[in-house]
């Protein structure tokens, strides 16, 4: 599961990450305004929720049924005050993720104390699946804050965890992380450093409510993110870069509509191109995620609407700086190109979202973000 990265740096001069976890339950924290929706354990008809697939029957060898049913109902308290329970691992358990190590229940919860007082965490259980005779493999995302430093950064880490299991003990003895975003899984990953660190850069997101998602995956080129429903009011732009009627949809939000109510700001702004002609392009902005499309007042200026987005699956690469046309096309041709060597099929056209006032932004700070829908696709 995820254990502490940059936190045992503090104690030993040795930067940690975390490893593969869980959802928190639904009485617990709220999850951070990213990754805001839970998948939940399946019934007993076991089909996962988001993408995964069913969890395969027990064969020879460990109760794997017995332990799939465990790890679904004991992963979700792994960062509450309950906590996983650690007599069904081998006291000399072995821990590993591409920069961090431990060979005993003890030292590994350790590490998990650490990530709850540095980094807030929250875990995301995709599925839980028997992949062998004396092996369970989880698939999870983990998306947490680093609050030591001001800016408090975002870190999503996807992967899974290959857990092995004790033949004499039907308890686990051994769990290793492999995460999506590396090569080398091995212990100890330079590459597994750097990509932490790349995670700490700053990026000015402004505090408003926002479309909501879950990081499915992230690899070392984008994320793949399942958004769920949300509305804009739109109207049509010149290009993709560009801010043409953007005074006509934040008119809408300061009171010219059929109501003249004041609608909260919210981020980001999106730019959308339907093909890759930029034969169409339309400027929107997000409404608040608490305003449902059959209650918002009507637009009052001419050409401006309300849309509700269906949400779906997108791939996202995120970047900083002034987001010139000739940026955001290269960025969208590098995603595009990322996706085909990955073997996902991109819908045509593409998004550009701006999360900050360029007025009044230092652009080595700002938050751009190029989306592609995908048609389709699947955690396997």
């Amino acid at each position: 599961m995820m254990c502490a990265a940059f936190s045992d740096l503090l104690l030993r001069q040795v930067t940690q990450v975390p490893a593969g976890l869980r959802l928190p339950p639904a009485s617990g924290r709220k999850c951070t305004r990213s990754v805001p929706f839970l998948f939940r354990r399946p019934l007993s008809g076991r089909r996962c929720a988001a993408a995964s697939g069913s969890v395969e029957p027990a064969t020879a060898g460990a109760d794997a049924k017995a332990l799939v049913e465990f790890l679904y109902d004991d992963l979700p308290h792994i960062f509450d005050e309950q906590g996983i329970d650690r007599t069904m691992y081998d006291d000399r358990v072995v821990f590993r993720d591409p920069i961090t190590k431990h060979d005993t229940i003890d030292g590994y919860l350790f590490n998990i104390r650490l990530l709850k007082l540095l980094y807030r965490p929250n875990l995301y259980l995709h599925f839980v699946r028997q992949t062998g005779p004396y092996e369970i493999t989880t698939r999870w995302t983990v998306a947490m804050k680093f609050i030591l430093l001001p800016w408090k950064p975002e870190l999503v880490f996807t992967g899974i965890s290959i857990m092995g299991v004790n033949p004499l003990t039907q308890k686990f003895r051994s769990h290793v992380d492999l995460w999506d975003s590396i090569e080398n899984n091995d212990y100890f990953s330079f590459e597994g450093l750097v990509d932490f660190l790349k995670q700490l850069r700053i990026y000015k997101t402004p505090d408003l409510d926002t479309p909501e998602y879950l990081v499915l995956k992230r690899t070392a080129n984008y994320e793949i993110r399942k958004y769920e429903p949300f509305v804009v009011v739109k109207t049509k732009g010149d290009k993709l870069s560009g801010s043409s009627g953007f005074n006509d949809v934040a008119g809408y939000i300061f009171v010219k509509n059929s109501s003249a109510e004041k609608i909260p700001m919210t981020t980001p702004v999106f730019t959308q191109a339907i093909d890759d002609k930029l034969s169409k392009v339309s400027i929107q902005i997000v409404l608040p995620m608490d305003k449902d499309l059959d209650r918002l007042p009507f637009p009052t200026a001419e050409a401006v609407i309300l849309k509700k987005v269906e949400g779906g699956i997108a791939a996202v690469t995120k970047f900083s700086g002034k987001p010139t046309e000739e940026i955001v096309l290269a960025k969208e041709k590098e995603l595009r190109s990322a996706l085909l060597k990955d073997g996902l099929n991109a819908r045509s056209g593409c998004l550009l979202a701006r999360y900050n006032d360029p007025d009044s932004t230092y652009s080595f700070v700002m938050r751009n973000e190029v989306l592609l829908w995908l048609n389709e696709f699947s955690l396997e």
